[in-house]
């Protein structure tokens, strides 16, 4: 038979199958199955042997596939384990639900079928793309024999007391041992060990190749070179030897903290620029690799390491090793400001290297190592000196560009050095305060859980118990219990055992034996929290502690610092940090005598004359042909001057209107129509008589017309130069020179219309005196003491803009004026004499404005009537 064929015929079998058993569980879990095992015992009897078969079935498949899957293995007792253990259940089903999709698609060819490796390609194992972000399980968790066990020299994790250093002979020492084993008191209150090294790391120089540019030294092609597995003491020491010619080494480490409390260091790179070394660091004689301090301490040998604000401690603690001389290539791309500063980015950046970074999680415990996992370790510190040089020379470039913020080499290495000075200390958790780098308190304050009294006390005691199990048992808190089931048991807190069970995931079921001791720790916390502070309460209160304290402490150091007096001459500079050494005055390049601190001068400031604009402009022309005499040159008129009053008949509301209006728009804008300008100044109060108004205004329009021609290109040429002032930023000054072309406008208009009225006055006059002399000094208008001597006297004219001012005392009343004087200047009610609107002329004119009518004429209009939808229906469609 064709497999196809053969492949068909399964699956209509199976689907049946499957087909027919869901629809009998679909029937039987519609029905009251309690109510039928209770009316007939043989269906109870027939019940209980179909579950005991279906849970012996689940479980041999869950146990096979757990082997299958390098999964824990699922048990099912009872019924209720199933809902206690429905999670796992879960996994292994999907698990074996997306294996079938897979080998079902590779079968039917939707997806080709992976080919076996080769030991061609295994050399480039790393350089491809991973099918899958997800490490396998085999390799992440590995069920192995704890490697410490074997140790010759144990770790104990009930130490309490200050970490003692394992160094028992220091290399390159400036400080002897004995003398650098000595002890102080922490922030904390704390006694710990000083670093063995501190005095030789603090006081090192680096070599000079360091802070120098050189050539990049390429790296050998992995392909053609071997890297050397180190697992015996001998080799060990062949491998010292040879690092002792190196200049610059570089060292990586991984690192296990999942089945130990305090970790593992699993394995140790180290490579220089021709061989490469992966030394195994779980063997039982670990504590001789402290021998490597004969390299590790040495100043003349440059340490490369990335990241390595762990492996410091780690070397520390596991094999008694401190690194004197580091470079911390990671400090390097932070000060060059690269975008990334993992060693991945690195590679990629330098080498084009494409890093597995799913080995970094990795249990480093196996043996023998895999090759993938080999090839990865051996990867990270192959190209690492190449890396070194790159970073090196562009540290270097920067330096000779004078910095400000100072040698950037510097920075790299104050940093390195601040790296290696760490000391590791002994795990320590507090129940009450969660003090210690293993306590509660930091990972409490990151959480957003919010607990009361009862579930703070739980937290706190569980987390506790749980610390105290993972040091005796030698395993990690999180393999004991998971962060998340802590958590759980906080916020829930069970009240009997079954929900305890049920709140515990499948990797904490090594808890089975000590559950009742959890559960009697639960208990105990309840009744003590009942009465203890709630999580809030608690942290405000160590809050205001901390604080209080920092105080007090800020305020001891204060009182003991002596006051320092203080001098203005610290601040001064003797070199410009703009000019250099240029020398701007005497007062810099010594010629002159230093000033005293107190002397103060008063500085002038800048002022623009605006003389230099002004000189361009034109004198204004002379006055017209039909005046008797030259006028005199018009002085500037100065500002804030004040006024001058000028008594005569009162003005028309047009002229007063008009006159208004004007003034506001020369006030308002800066560049306003010059036409505007000339009505306002045209529409003053003149002294004509009514007779006469007719020829005169026909004059004034004379004169303003040749006023307005002779001042047109002065007024461009201001208003050009008005342009230029405001582009470099001084309006006040385009704004002062547009206002005074248009003044000497308005002068210069003033000037001729007043001679205009003079010799209309000295005519009307003489006629008036030939006819009536005494009727004449009744209707000539009252002039000024100055209008009236400048027509007797020739020397007055001079001063013919010069008025009197208007004196108040012996004005009459404005307010409560004689009726026929008002009447008689035309503001009777009447409009002038009876003849309602219209003046002496017969003319119609303007009323005079009524502050008191249409009170409401600057209010916003009201609404409109609105169109309300009619009834019936609409014309939208209407043909």
């Amino acid at each position: 038979m064709d497999s196809s064929q053969e492949f068909r015929h399964l699956r209509d079998a199976v689907q049946s199958a499957l087909v027919s058993v869901t629809r009998a569980v679909n029937t039987l879990a519609n029905e009251d199955l309690q109510f039928q095992r209770t009316v007939h015992p043989p269906v109870a009897t027939r019940l209980d042997q179909s579950t005991e078969r279906l849970l012996q079935l689940a479980s041999g498949v869950l146990k096979s596939a757990g082997k299958f899957t390098a999964q824990r293995e699922t048990r099912l007792d009872d019924v209720d384990d199933v809902e206690i253990q429905w999670k796992g259940v879960v996994d292994v089903v999907d698990t074996l639900l997306e294996k079938s999709d897979t080998c079902l698609d590779e079968y039917t060819g939707l997806i080709k079928r992976k080919d076996a490796p080769t030991a061609e390609s295994g050399r480039d194992l790393k350089r491809s793309k991973p099918a899958t972000d997800r490490l396998d399980w085999s390799l992440k968790r590995a069920n192995i024999l704890k490697p410490q066990n074997a140790f010759e020299r144990k770790t104990d994790n009930l130490e309490s007391g200050p970490w003692k250093p394992l160094l028992t002979t220091k290399p390159h020492a400036q400080t002897p041992l004995d003398a650098s084993l000595t002890t102080f008191t922490n922030a904390e209150g704390q006694t710990q060990y000083k670093h063995p090294y501190e005095d030789e790391i603090t006081s090192m120089r680096y070599p000079e190749p360091v802070y120098e540019s050189h050539e990049a030294i390429n790296y050998q092609p992995m392909e053609k070179t071997e890297a050397t597995w180190v697992d015996t003491y001998e080799g060990v020491l062949q491998m010292l030897d040879e690092l002792k010619k190196a200049t610059e080494i570089a060292i990586d480490l991984e690192h296990h903290d999942y089945r130990s409390y305090p970790g593992l260091l699993s394995l140790m790179q180290i490579s220089t620029r021709d061989k490469d070394w992966i030394v195994d660091t779980l063997v039982p004689w670990r504590h001789k690799l402290e021998v490597l301090n004969e390299v590790f301490a040495d100043p003349k040998i440059i340490k490369v390491l990335h990241g390595a604000f762990m492996d410091t401690i780690w070397l520390q603690r596991d094999l008694g090793l401190y690194v004197v001389g580091l470079f911390d290539t990671f400090y390097a791309c932070d000060t060059l400001g690269y975008a990334g500063k993992s060693l991945a980015f690195l590679l990629k950046k330098f080498v084009d290297f494409d890093a597995d970074k799913r080995y970094q999680l990795a249990d480093w415990r196996i043996r023998p190592l895999p090759a993938e996992m080999f090839y990865y370790a051996r990867s990270d510190t192959h190209y690492l000196l190449y890396i070194y040089d790159m970073l090196r020379n562009e540290l270097a470039g920067l330096a000779e560009q004078n910095n400000p913020d100072g040698n950037p080499i510097d920075r790299v290495i104050q940093k390195s050095k601040e790296v290696s000075l760490q000391r590791y200390e002994n795990p320590f958790c507090d129940l009450e305060s969660g003090a210690g780098n293993r306590g509660w308190y930091n990972t409490l304050l990151k959480s957003p859980a919010l607990y009361n009294g009862e579930q703070f006390a739980v937290y706190k005691a569980v987390y506790k118990w749980r610390d105290d199990i993972a040091r005796r048992e030698d395993e990690s808190p999180g393999y004991i219990m998971t962060q998340q089931v802590l958590n759980d048991i906080a916020r829930i807190v069970p009240t009997d055992m079954k929900a305890l069970w049920s709140l515990l995931e499948s990797n904490a079921r090594g808890l089975k034996t000590r559950l009742n001791e959890l559960f009697q720790v639960i208990q105990e916390a309840r009744e003590r929290g009942a009465t203890g502070p709630t999580m809030l309460e608690f942290f405000r209160q160590h809050s205001e502690g901390t604080y209080k304290a920092s105080l007090e402490k800020q305020t001891k150091t204060i009182a003991q610092v002596e006051p320092v007096q203080l001098s203005i001459d610290e601040l001064k500079s003797t070199r410009s940090q703009l000019w250099g050494d240029v020398a701007l005055n005497s007062a810099l390049d010594g010629t002159s005598k230093a000033l005293p601190v107190d002397y103060q001068e008063m500085i002038p400031l800048y002022t623009l004359d605006l003389g230099a604009f002004r000189e361009e402009l034109p004198k204004p022309a002379g006055p017209s042909p039909n005046a008797r005499e030259q006028e005199p040159e018009q002085e500037p008129v100065e500002e804030d001057d004040g006024f001058t009053l000028k008594t005569g008949r009162k003005r028309k509301a047009v002229d007063l209107d008009t006159t208004q209006a004007s003034e506001d728009d020369s006030v308002s804008a800066i560049e306003t129509d010059i036409e505007m300008d000339e009505s306002a100044a045209a529409d003053e109060p003149d002294s004509l008589d009514a007779d006469s108004e007719g020829q005169g205004e026909d004059q004034v329009r004379s004169i303003k017309a040749q006023v307005g021609e002779e001042y047109q290109k002065q007024i461009k040429r201001a208003r050009r130069q008005a342009k230029r002032l405001r582009s470099r930023g001084d309006p006040e000054c385009a704004k002062q020179l547009v206002s005074d072309v248009k003044e000497a406008k308005r002068t210069e208009f003033r000037r001729r219309k007043d001679l205009l009225h003079q010799q209309q006055q000295q005519t009307t006059a003489a006629s008036s005196s030939a006819a009536s002399p005494s009727g004449a000094a009744e209707e000539q208008p009252t002039t000024t003491t100055a209008s009236t001597s400048s027509t007797s006297s020739p020397g007055a004219q001079q001063d013919d803009e010069q008025q009197q001012p208007f004196d108040y005392t012996k004005a009459a009343s404005v307010l409560h004026a004689p009726r026929d004087q008002a009447s008689a200047n035309g503001t009777g009610a009447d409009g002038g004499g009876g003849q309602g609107k219209k003046g002496k002329r017969g003319k119609k004119r303007k009323e005079a404005f009524d502050p008191y009518a249409k009170k409401a004429g600057d209010a916003p209009a009201g609404a409109r009537k609105m169109n309300y939808e009619r009834s019936g229906r609409t014309a939208t469609f209407k043909k």
